[in-house]
This record gives C-alpha cells, structure tokens and sequence, in this order.
C-alpha cells in the first residue's frame, strides 16, 4: 500500500512540476483544527484534483495539529498539510512587471536604450547575486544630460573604456576595453601642436581630428586616452608611440561635435543612480501596507524583492488594479471569527461543513454545501460518489477516521445514520478490519493530555462565537483517561483567566468530554459565565465547573443551549 501512495504522490507532483502556472486553490479547515477539518480538507483536495485540471487544489492547516490527527495521519501514511496564517492578499499576488535588472556599470545611453525597449521609465540595478543595488530612472538619466558637469566628469564617474567604445560605436585600436578611467579631464584638441602643450596634462582624454602633429603631442604630453574622429585612420607609428606610452587609442565616425556631446553618455549608471533609502517591498509583505507606503511616496516604480533579498520584479499603483486574491475552499466551518486570518479578503469559491450558518460573506456566489450531519467527512464521501471517483484506501482512512472522532465512535447525538454507513463502508476500503479497536487505538492516541500545556490542551479544539454584542468562546478535548480531569481542570482555570483578557472575550468555556461515560466536565470563566450555564443546564456549579451527563457534543448540545441562554437574557 504505501508503495502504492509513493507512486500517487510523485505522480501528483510530476503533473503539478508540468503546470507551475496553474491557479492555486487553498482547501483549509477551521482554526485549532480536529481530525475532521484536517481530514476533509486532504481528501476533499485530491477529490478536486482529481476532476479539475485547470487549478491546483492545496490542503492547508489554519492551526497546529492534535496527537489524535497527528496519528490518523501517521497511520495511513498521509503527510501533514503546511500551515497557513493568514490569507491577506501579498505583493506576490500582485502581476509583477518582469523587468530584468542590470549592471551598474552600463552606460547610461544603454540604460536609456533598455528603457525605451521595455517601456518603462525605471530600472532596477543588480549585482550577480541579483541582489538589489539601487535604482536608475529617465529622471536620473534627464539630469546627467542637463546638469552642467566640469571636464572632469569622465573620471570621476569610473568610466570604462567598453562603455566609451560602446556609445561612440568605436573600434580600440590600442589598449584595454576593460580599463577604467578615473582621472583626467576631458579636452578637445582643436588648436595647433604648439598651443595644445598649454592645456593638455597628464591622463587627459582628448578628442581630436586625423592630424598626425596633434595626435602625436597629445601622447608626448602623456594624454590618457585620444579618441579620433570622423574614422580616420590611425597610422602605424602613432599605434606603436602610444602602446609605449600607455596610451588609450580609439576610432569613432562621429565628427568632434557629436563625440563630445555623446561622450559623458558613456559613464556608469552608478554615478547616478539612487542608491541609499531605497523604497523596496517584500513579496511576503502584505499589499495593504504596499498601498500606505506607495500613497505617501511619488515614485513611479517600487522595486520587489524576496525574503532572500534578492530582485523579482517591479510593480507600480497600476498594478494593484491586477491583484490576485487567494482562492479557498473553506471546510468544516462557515463563521469567519474561525476562518484562517485575512478570509475576508480572498475569493471564497466553496463551503463545504455540517455546523449551523455563520457570518460569512462572499463577493460573489459560491459553491455551499451544508448538510446536517454528524462529520463533514460523510459529505465528503459523498462527494466522491458524485463526481464518480473512487475513494483511494489512505483517503478513506482519514475520512473514517474523522467520523469516528466527530461522533466519538457513534455515541454524539450528531451522529446520523447515514455517518455510521459512512464510516463502516470507509473502514472496508482502508482495510480497517476492527473499526471499535481501531477507534480505542485512535482515542488513546489524543488522551494522554498530561503531558501538555494548558494552551496545549485549551486551544486544540477551540471555536468562537458571537450573540449580539455577546462574545465567547468554546474549547473541547475528548478524552479516554477521565481520571486526570480534576488534574486538567486546575491547569486551565488560571490560563482560561489569563485568556480571558488576553483575547477582550466576555465568557469562555471548556468542555472536557469523557468518551467512555459519554458525559462532559465543563469549565465556566468570565462574569456570569457558571450561572449562565447553570440556568441553561438546570445543573449546580461547583468552583465554576459543570458536570453535564449525556452532554459530548458543542455543536448541538453545547451551543446551542448557550446561545438560545443568552438571546433569552
């Protein structure tokens, strides 16, 4: 069998490697997830995948696993779903527009070529790590063009001799194209030898004609790069005297006018573009913080990066018009105080739960499938039919594993019927051949609460609701071992106090259930929390804890009673 499930699964993800643009679709239960919301959401997942192609349909978790799921899980070889905390819309979910980044050496004629290739008035400047450098704008490269710069500029700016080559669309006909000039001034040799000896010092990068006399006294006075105009040849002797000399020899067909004004072109971007208080965002960072900081500042283009620091992409206020909210699928409840953070601002597409209605809303219309049954497991199942795909052994194991925790083995008055059916046909197609041992093996497996936290214990299964202006709520752990329940109970009433605040509720409570008496201890905290439950029970509270014979399960006989309590107050 698990040779079986390997093959499923590299099969899964061979399809998904084939399609990495697909739309993703999160299936997520209820925060403090139980082995139903867990299980229903693997299983309803594969059944999704297995009849739409077009979206790739994700188990997720909201919360952190209890010992029983973690067992059912282990048991049938199922991995455990990643978690999830909020679904807020990110900067990833934004379309991003995919300009490369470039080196900060490129000319800035280069720059302002790349710009008006890729229609865009920014670029991002990358080292090769692809990290980011800084950023160069038309701005940036407009105020190179009309600031007025001393001749020196060239060599301040650390301009290489490729990118002088590049824009003068020039040959070398001595020297390195990897040099780089960071000195001298730039000088136009228009006057005769004699006078050029006044004003040409030492690496001066001097543009000049074809006139052997002036290109020879330009070397002599230990010029560092002549640039000859107009594309006149360069004669053998003056190759040979400026080799010996250091001397940079370049060739342009451009006339001394132009080579001059398109020289300063030729510096390095980074001279000039904007590299400290660099105004970037995280592809993790939440789009509504983007938006704040994208409202205060100007700019054109915002730079995205990874959570490696590295460049992704740019966006721009336009491109929050492209947002691409998360997609849900929500399972096992339909109350937005227990969705996963942030469900009220992703495209909820379907419900799929066995609770009463609760306060969510949707933008548009969505697939709702509410039945009153004891699991949400069973509709599962019966989805499966449905769609007339077969239920694969492991899937079946984590469904029948889910009805016999949300009706502890049949004895919740949830329970139907048409669950127990469930549950005994599951247990066949996951080779489960004794369902109460197994059930006893799988109780056991969440009891030993000992050991944990009283967080541990108080939020595995913990659900809140809202009356009116009343709020509270309901936490539940089964259990096999009843005799550590006044044990349980010490730990958690200062921690149920603590909460209390922590969480501005008005009234919590906790039921501790006993799976073999069928009956549940329950703990009351907040103002008018033990008489509340008094009333609504007709049971005396001893130190704030109710015993409620009969009473295991929070959906119908807890909540209920509760709610009806408190609408009658």
């Amino acid at each position: 069998m698990s040779t079986e499930k390997t093959n499923k699964s590299a099969s899964k993800k061979k399809k998904e490697d084939k399609k990495p643009d697909i739309r993703k679709v999160f299936v997520v239960g209820h925060k403090n997830p139980d082995t139903d919301s867990i299980a229903s959401a693997v299983a309803y997942a594969y059944l999704k995948n297995s009849t739409d192609e077009s979206r790739s349909f994700i188990p997720m978790r909201a919360g952190h696993i209890n010992q029983e799921t973690e067992f059912v899980l282990k048991h049938f070889g199922v991995g455990e779903p990643d978690y999830i905390s909020n679904v807020e819309p990110q900067v990833k979910d934004i379309e991003l527009k995919k300009i490369s980044g470039v080196d900060e050496g490129i000319s800035l004629k280069k720059a302002y070529s790349i710009m008006k290739e890729k229609s865009t008035v920014t670029l991002p400047v990358v080292d090769e790590g692809d990290r980011l450098r800084g950023i160069i704008t038309i701005n940036d490269i407009a105020e190179s063009d009309m600031d007025v710069y001393d001749n020196c500029i060239i060599g301040a700016a650390k301009t290489p001799v490729r990118n002088i080559l590049e824009t003068l669309e020039g040959e070398l006909v001595v020297g390195d194209e990897n040099f780089c000039i960071t000195k001298g001034k730039v000088v136009i040799a228009a006057a005769n030898p004699d006078v050029m000896e006044n004003y040409i010092n030492e690496d001066d990068i001097v543009i000049l004609g074809n006139r052997y006399e002036s290109q020879l006294c330009a070397i002599e006075m230990k010029a560092g790069c002549i640039i000859v105009c107009e594309g006149a040849v360069v004669s053998k002797t003056i190759r040979k005297i400026a080799g010996e000399n250091k001397c940079i020899v370049i060739t342009t067909p451009y006339d001394t006018y132009t080579t001059a004004r398109l020289l300063n072109q030729s510096m390095p971007i980074s001279h000039f573009m904007c590299k400290e208080n660099l105004v970037t965002f995280e592809t993790e960072e939440s789009v509504e913080e983007a938006r704040e900081v994208m409202a205060k500042r100007r700019f054109r283009d915002f730079p995205i990066v990874d959570v490696h620091g590295k460049y992704v992409g740019m966006i721009s206020r336009r491109n929050l018009l492209n947002l691409h909210r998360k997609q849900l699928i929500l399972i096992d409840h339909n109350e937005l105080g227990q969705a996963v953070d942030g469900a009220d601002s992703a495209d909820i597409l379907e419900i799929i739960d066995h609770h009463r209605l609760g306060t969510i809303e949707t933008s548009s219309p969505v697939y709702f499938r509410c039945q009153p049954l004891g699991c949400t497991a069973t509709i599962v199942k019966k989805l499966y039919a449905e769609a007339g795909v077969d239920i694969p052994s492991d899937m079946a194991g984590l469904l029948c594993s889910a009805i016999i925790s949300d009706t502890l083995m049949f004895r919740s008055p949830t329970c139907t019927k048409e669950d127990m059916d469930a549950a005994y046909e599951l247990a066949e197609k996951a080779g489960i051949k004794d369902l109460k041992a197994f059930a006893r093996e799988m109780f056991n497996a969440g009891s030993n609460l000992k050991k944990k936290s009283a967080e541990e214990i108080f939020f595995q299964d913990f659900k809140k609701f809202n009356v009116s202006d009343i709020s509270f709520g309901v936490g539940q752990i089964n259990s096999m071992n009843e005799g550590d329940f006044p044990e349980i109970i010490e730990k958690l009433k200062p921690f149920m106090d603590r909460t209390l605040k922590d969480m501005k509720i008005d009234m919590l409570f906790f039921m501790l259930t006993g799976i073999l008496n069928e009956s549940s201890e329950l703990i009351c905290c907040g103002k008018d929390s033990a008489s509340l439950a008094e009333e609504a029970f007709n049971v005396k509270a001893e130190n704030d804890v109710l015993h409620l014979q009969g009473v295991v399960s929070r959906k119908k006989q807890l909540v209920p009673v509760i709610v009806a309590e408190l609408q009658q107050q």
